[in-house]
């Protein structure tokens, strides 16, 4: 585990998964639902009643850099929200509120959000990924498990909580738990699903889940594999191919992943991109089953 101090600032000036400080910028913009969630800033139409003389008329959005580190490949938006910002975009995750706001920005999204709110159609995929390493029935933890919807092995637990800073109800079966709650529990499986890719410094989330493992509990990574990321090859500077940031800030490839772990003191003991198969139907997704190093 690495014990070099990570800032954490404001904008990012060092990368969040490797601490590598070779950096490359290219100028993007934050979509107007998650500036507007996040800061209350909405986007504006410039004309002549501005009265502004050196700016040209037209839209203003809210701008950031695309950060590409050279040295593990990562992929970031710059500005990183506090936890207070992270409370204001998340709180109410896609409920009415959330959901009118967003729809308003991308229409269509409400309709989505129905089929989201369904949960999705590869546990069993998941499952298979880790019962070779798994006692059953388990002791589970899902880290910003949402309502614990999407969580393996709901119908093979003898214990199945769920951690998450939406405030939202969980499904049957599942106990809502705080983070002392946590701490005081053993489990087999801790399950970390499409949680990385919101935080904005995904260590500190690792070593808080590092502090609830003993030597015999897997924990599940699951990030998206991002589109850019996948279709370009190793090396590749990124940052100019991605020119907006919506609610995933964190785009990662496997060496970034593995380097993040690294500095958390674990080990991915397997790996596998789901989706990846030609003919696939499940989204890309970076799955790892991970122990104490």
């Amino acid at each position: 585990m690495s014990d070099k101090p990570v800032a954490r600032p404001r904008i990012a000036d060092a990368c969040i998964c490797c601490g590598g400080q070779s950096l490359e910028k290219s100028p993007a913009i934050l979509m107007p639902f998650v500036a507007h969630r996040v800061f209350g800033w909405a986007p504006v139409e410039i004309d002549d009643s501005w009265g502004l003389r050196t700016i040209r008329n037209g839209n203003a959005y809210s701008i950031c850099n695309s950060v590409s580190c050279l040295d593990c490949g990562m992929l970031f938006l710059d500005i990183r929200f506090s936890d207070p910002e992270m409370e204001a975009l998340y709180s109410g995750y896609r409920q009415a509120e959330y959901t009118a706001l967003r729809d308003h920005y991308e229409p269509g999204y409400a309709e989505r959000n129905d089929t989201l709110n369904q949960g999705i159609g590869f546990i069993p995929e998941i499952e298979a990924f880790l019962t070779p390493f798994l006692p059953l029935p388990v002791r589970v933890l899902d880290w910003g498990g949402d309502t614990g919807i999407n969580t393996p092995f709901k119908s093979a637990s003898t214990l199945f909580h769920v951690y998450d800073i939406s405030g939202k109800p969980g499904i049957a079966g599942a106990v809502m738990v705080d983070r002392d709650t946590a701490r005081r529990t053993a489990y087999d499986l801790i399950v970390c699903s499409n949680v990385l890719e919101h935080i904005p410094y995904p260590l500190d989330t690792l070593s808080d889940i590092r502090g609830l493992m003993s030597r015999d509990t897997v924990l599940y990574i699951e990030v998206p594999h991002e589109e850019v990321v996948r279709r370009n090859p190793e090396g590749t500077v990124l940052c100019a191919l991605k020119r907006h940031w919506h609610e995933h800030v964190n785009f990662f490839g496997l060496e970034a992943l593995r380097r993040l772990l690294a500095a958390a003191g674990m080990d991915a003991v397997a790996v596998r991109e789901l989706g990846s198969e030609p003919d696939s139907v499940h989204p890309h997704q970076l799955m790892l089953a991970c122990r104490l190093a």
